[in-house]
């Protein structure tokens, strides 16, 4: 076995088995969704820098969600499989545990109203915040040291448009019963561990909405949530079916498809049903145009 060894130093990404005419169309339209998700979610970092109404907890997480959402489909373009996959790995970790803090944020804003402030104030934002960010890099710097350890042989084609983990785990010529471990753990703490968090949370808010007595109040309350519920469904959603699903080549092909729409498509949902559903963001976005026209 160790004679037929070569060092690999590098990865081929076969990407899509598609003809020139439909690679050069969805060039064009995954181009201008990512220049969309940059101006989308550069309005939101905008409005909530230039808006002292959206400084608040709430538009904090906001904040830090937007910047991910920047950052995660950009972190597809560097070549290096170190930085690539660290990259990768790391904001869509971050990006899951943000979303758990959100919905902490709107339970205690919902549940404990009146202890709203004291509860959720610049320090345990700022706590939380940082916690995620940091939790996020580790998990995914464990991921690639142990990935890094593993000898490569044979062929250096990766079948995905990115090196994802998965993927090159099928190229290591060693055990890697320890990365697969990890991965599921990963999946749990990340995936499954925060859904079931947020869940809670959530049959906690539905029940506390419930004992509002004015309907005005209930629809007020629900309203608050309801952009967070929707972005945590596609997103879990969709990450459930990419990372929870067992491996099967054949259905390789429809899961890059997936996986497309998850780093892409995603990032630029959010500051739409963040600006479409929400109130406060359609209304600081009216005052800063008012700004400039006067």
């Amino acid at each position: 076995m160790e004679g037929n060894q070569s060092q690999i130093t590098e990865f081929i990404l076969l990407g899509f088995q598609l003809s020139k005419n439909m690679e050069l169309l969805l060039f064009g339209i995954f181009s201008l969704l990512y220049v969309c998700n940059l101006l989308a979610n550069g309005m939101i970092l905008g409005l909530i820098c230039l808006d002292p109404r959206l400084h608040s907890p709430m538009y904090f997480f906001l904040f830090h969600l937007a910047i991910i959402d920047i950052s995660y489909p950009s972190s597809n373009l560097p070549t290096f499989l170190e930085n690539l996959m660290l990259f990768n790995l790391t904001f869509g970790s971050i990006e899951c545990l943000i979303l758990l803090a959100m919905s902490y944020d709107r339970y205690v804003a919902i549940c404990h109203p009146l202890q709203y402030t004291v509860i959720m104030n610049w320090r345990v934002c700022s706590i939380l915040a940082i916690a995620c960010w940091a939790c996020g890099f580790a998990l995914a710097l464990v991921q690639v040291i142990l990935l890094l350890r593993l000898p490569f042989c044979g062929l250096q084609k990766v079948n995905h448009f990115l090196c994802d983990i998965r993927s090159v785990l099928k190229l290591a010529c060693g055990d890697i019963w320890i990365n697969e471990m990890f991965l599921f753990a990963d999946g749990i703490l990340i995936l499954v561990g925060p859904l079931f968090l947020m869940l809670i949370s959530y049959m906690r808010i539905l029940w506390a909405i419930l004992k509002i007595q004015s309907k005005e109040g209930r629809k007020k309350a629900f309203s608050t949530c309801s952009s967070h519920l929707c972005v945590v469904g596609f997103y879990f959603g969709l990450a459930m079916i990419v990372y929870m699903v067992p491996d099967n080549s054949q259905q390789e092909e429809h899961l890059k498809i997936l996986f497309l729409f998850y780093t892409l498509f995603n990032p630029l949902l959010n500051p739409l049903v963040y600006s479409v559903r929400n109130a406060q963001v359609k209304a600081a976005f009216h005052r800063v145009l008012q700004k400039k026209t006067t």
